[in-house]
């Protein structure tokens, strides 16, 4: 089926009344870092918590009744697999889902408990390929592929819908850009609703696929990314025709700045974002200048995030901001000295996050002790004032910079 406005319409009717029609929100950090107007798609509010719910309706939804008997197949990071697998279940179909061996384990966590039967493979998606057509080949198995798919480009192109009927007078989009799917349903919708947009698509510097392709450059692919869910070192061929025809530019992040990116988003807008879903933020905070005076809409195109890495990243922001720092203090090793040091914390508004008590692993005389301490502050100088307090006191104390 042809990708085009009249069948992204269609596809909308097929999902009306069985996924979310996501909110649209304004940022008024982003606005205000731009001069402009920013808004924000939640995707991340969609059923199974990301965009691919929509496509693989479509796909599944389509399938003759015999290819729905002998079960289907994707191969996945993480979000299409969910989706398969939730849509699969609905229809008592049954879904075997490809993934990466280093999938993030709330994504297998979360599709094995939609039904998926979860097998593990390969590094990447592309190292799993062979596998796939293996099972394919023995079972009878019907692939629906995460975004090389007409049906699934169809059904994300719902979104690009949804956002200019909400907000017309858009005069750009920034989309993620993993295999394309997303982009390519997205960039057909709204081109042909106003054909003057602008359409920014978004990837990491460690895979550019697309990138690589849209500009004749020969970037190197490999590493690995905060935003695994764009992590594709194969693009699409149904996708990269389209991408060359209605994107205008594509831009990438690194690792950094989708970093600065989630913790921004959890910050300023409480908006939990997983790495693919923040890259489009992570665009606007590396080059507000190009979207000066604009109205901007981007996609949080989905927000399954490990809990620890979520955590692990708003400590470091709080690290860099110094607002959480870690301190060794020398002290006589007698009673009273741990409470002296916590009263003198707590008294100059300091929270303890952390505190260990080390007598035996440092080279310190026998009487003597040492205090590790995370401190929690409001910023660089509250630390420095909390130090001088503890240094005052006639306390010792170094602080820790292992603030990687």
């Amino acid at each position: 089926m042809a990708v085009n406005i009249e069948n992204i319409k269609e596809a909308r009717n097929l999902l009306s009344n069985r996924t979310v029609i996501t909110p649209e929100i304004r940022s008024n950090y982003l606005s205000n870092l731009v001069g402009g107007n920013v808004f924000l798609k939640l995707e991340n509010l969609q059923h199974t918590s990301s965009f691919k719910a929509r496509g693989a309706f479509i796909s599944i939804d389509r399938l003759e009744e015999k290819k729905k008997k002998k079960g289907v197949i994707a191969m996945s990071a993480g979000n299409h697999a969910q989706a398969v697998a939730w849509w699969a279940k609905e229809q008592g179909i049954n879904a075997t889902i490809i993934m990466p061996e280093q999938a993030p384990f709330l994504k297998v966590m979360k599709t094995k408990e939609y039904g998926g039967n979860v097998i593990l493979k390969g590094r990447t998606l592309d190292e799993a390929q062979t596998f796939v057509k293996e099972k394919i080949k023995e079972e009878g198995l019907t692939l629906i592929h995460p975004y090389d798919n007409q049906d699934v480009i169809l059904g994300q192109g719902t979104i690009g819908l949804e956002f200019l009927e909400k907000i017309p007078d858009l005069d750009c989009l920034i989309v993620p850009i993993g295999g394309g799917g997303l982009i390519s349903g997205i960039a057909v919708a709204a081109k042909s609703i106003n054909p003057k947009i602008k359409i920014y698509g978004i990837q990491t510097k460690t895979f550019p696929t697309m990138y690589n392709l849209f500009k004749s450059k020969q970037l190197n692919v490999t590493g690995d990314t905060l935003a695994d869910g764009i992590a594709v070192k194969i693009p699409g061929h149904i996708t990269s025709s389209i991408i060359k025809k209605y994107v205008d530019d594509i831009i990438l992040v690194n690792e950094f700045e989708i970093e600065k990116s989630i913790s921004s988003l959890f910050e300023n807008e409480r908006i939990v974002s997983e790495g693919a879903g923040a890259v489009g933020v992570a665009a606007i905070m590396k080059s507000p200048e190009l979207f000066e005076g604009l109205r901007i809409g981007t996609v949080i195109c989905g927000g399954n995030i490990d809990a620890r890495v979520f955590a692990s990243i708003l400590n470091r922001k709080l690290s860099r901001d110094g607002r959480l720092a870690k301190v060794r203090i020398d002290i006589l090793d007698e009673p009273g000295m741990l409470a002296r040091i916590s009263n003198l914390i707590a008294e100059n508004g300091g929270n303890i996050i952390e505190i260990f008590h080390q007598r035996m692993f440092h080279d310190v005389p026998v009487k003597n002790a040492k205090i590790d301490a995370v401190i929690e502050a409001l910023s660089i100088n509250h630390i420095k004032t909390i130090i001088d307090s503890l240094e005052n006191d006639g306390f010792v104390v170094n602080e820790i910079n292992d603030k990687s």
